[in-house]
C-alpha cells in the first residue's frame, strides 16, 4: 500500500502553556498559551488561544489574540474573534468584521518575501563608490 497524502496536524490544547520555541510541519492548531518563537507552515489560533511570539509561518489564522511579530509567506487571517498587536509582514491580509488589527503592516509581493516569510534582500550587482568632494 502506498503513502496517501497525509497532512500532519498537532493541536495545542486549551489547559497547555509553552514557553519556548515550537517548530511545526503541516498545521498546528493552538488553543492553549504559547510564549516563544513558532516556525511552520499553517499556524491557526482558535478562539481560546493566547500567543505572544515571533512567528514565522506560510499561513496563519487568528481566532483568539496574537502579540509579537508575524512573517507570513503566503496570509494572515484575523477572523471576527481573533486579535493581533505588533509586527506584521504577509502577502495577503484578511480581516473580518469586528476582528482588531492593532500593528505596522506591510504588505509585501511573493517576490519579495523568503519561503519564511521574511523580506528577501536584493543583490543588484552594483557597488557602491566613494565620492569626495
Amino acid at each position: 500500500m502506498g503513502k496517501k497524502n497525509r497532512v500532519n496536524l498537532s493541536i495545542i490544547d486549551r489547559d497547555i502553556k509553552i514557553d519556548g520555541s515550537i517548530v511545526s510541519k503541516g498545521k498546528l492548531i493552538i488553543k492553549g498559551s504559547i510564549k516563544g518563537a513558532i516556525q511552520g507552515e499553517v499556524v491557526i489560533i482558535a478562539e481560546e488561544g493566547k500567543v505572544h511570539s515571533d512567528a514565522s509561518v506560510a499561513s496563519m489564522t487568528i481566532g483568539g489574540q496574537f502579540q509579537g511579530e508575524i512573517h507570513a509567506s503566503r496570509e494572515l487571517i484575523i477572523l471576527s474573534t481573533g486579535s493581533c498587536a505588533g509586527k506584521v509582514t504577509c502577502k495577503d491580509l484578511i480581516v473580518e468584521n469586528g476582528g482588531i488589527l492593532n500593528a505596522e503592516v506591510a504588505c509585501k509581493t511573493s517576490q519579495t518575501l523568503d519561503e519564511k516569510g521574511r523580506e528577501k534582500i536584493r543583490d543588484t550587482g552594483e557597488s557602491q563608490k566613494k565620492i569626495e568632494l
